[in-house]
């Protein structure tokens, strides 16, 4: 299947500069996300990895406009196809959401609705954008269906999502996020309580149609072996910012931050059959209350008196970036290409 490329001279589906998100809480201000750039050219699918509450999350929301009090998006940019998406209206992100810009959430039932079958949730879904009978707007539904893998899609189109398998609902769900062939996905960890079979299905038919219809994908995970088999590039975040981000295979094969190392480090590996798995020590920092310095500098083992400063990005390697002050490839992290990514 060819690879969609874009035109030369054309902005990047997605461009986020120095995006802050803050939660005004009664006992202070969470910084979410601090000062996260990312570059999403037509077709590239990008992994955004971090433990829980390292702020991928709040970063796709805050992308797609779908922040609820108390968050609040206090600064950056977010061009979509050259296009600040904070400058425009509840109107006008409206009409981008769910038409060229979609989201999937993990949990497919936050699309889906009970009462409703998988024709009418698709129908209403493209009617909403598109002038089109609803003939033809069911015609596209069974489509979008059989692309997704779906078997008998016309049984599917009459079922409601409790007669549906969890697999099923999530792959029914994506295909409803495909319906417009959006230039923009957001995934939201959208296969982590599947079974390892079902994942694998569903990430692959995802990788087909981004690649067939030039879709941007971003893919929210925890799970690094997810966006080693789906991603072109990654971005690595730890309590709110960016820490490494470059092409997967280098920074999966040469990661240079100590806690995109331990995050591998912590993985089965063919080189360490039989060996306990390492672990990072110490917890992520309480936002309320973030250090002025390496927000990592507590857990890492190469810290020094230079980290009570904060890092910034570094220039880029062969494009690939991280923010620390001691990077360096580590005797632990060596070798990491055998990590058994699934």
């Amino acid at each position: 299947m060819a690879e969609m490329t874009a035109p030369q001279n054309t902005p990047p589906t997605l461009e986020v500069r120095n995006l802050r998100t803050h939660f005004f809480t009664r006992e202070g201000v969470l910084p979410a996300v601090d000062d996260v750039s990312l570059r999403l050219e037509r077709g590239r699918i990008l992994g955004l990895v971090g433990e829980s509450g390292s702020g991928k999350t709040v970063t796709g929301f805050s992308i797609l406009g779908l922040l609820d009090p108390p968050g609040r998006v206090v600064g950056g940019q977010i061009l979509f196809q050259g296009q600040d998406l904070l400058t425009l209206d509840k109107r006008a992100l409206r009409q981008l959401q769910g038409n060229r810009i979609a989201m999937i959430f993990q949990d497919p039932m936050m699309t889906l609705n009970p009462v409703l079958n998988v024709e009418a949730q698709m129908v209403d879904a493209v009617l909403a954008h598109s002038k089109v009978s609803r003939t033809q707007a069911r015609e596209l539904a069974r489509e979008t269906l059989g692309m997704m893998g779906i078997a008998s899609p016309e049984e599917r189109l009459r079922a409601y999502p409790h007669q549906l398998s969890g697999g099923m609902r999530q792959r029914v769900a994506i295909a409803i996020a495909m319906l417009h062939k959006p230039d923009l996905i957001i995934a939201d960890e959208p296969t982590t309580a599947l079974d390892v079979t079902i994942q694998a299905q569903i990430l692959s038919e995802v990788q087909n149609l981004a690649r067939l219809h030039g879709t941007s994908l971003i893919w929210i995970t925890h799970d690094l072996s997810v966006v080693a088999g789906l991603a072109d590039e990654i971005a690595v975040m730890y309590s709110g910012r960016i820490v490494e981000q470059g092409s997967v295979s280098e920074v999966l094969d040469q990661p240079l931050h100590p806690y995109t190392q331990g995050l591998i480090g912590s993985l089965p590996s063919n080189n360490r059959r039989g060996q306990r798995l390492r672990q990072i020590p110490g917890m992520t920092p309480n936002l309320l209350d973030l250090p002025d310095a390496c927000a990592f500098a507590a857990r890492c083992e190469r810290a020094s008196e230079r980290c009570l400063q904060r890092p910034e990005i570094s220039e880029p390697v062969n494009a690939h970036f991280v923010r620390c002050f001691h990077p360096t490839l580590s005797s632990a992290s060596s070798g990491t290409s055998e990590v058994n990514y699934g």
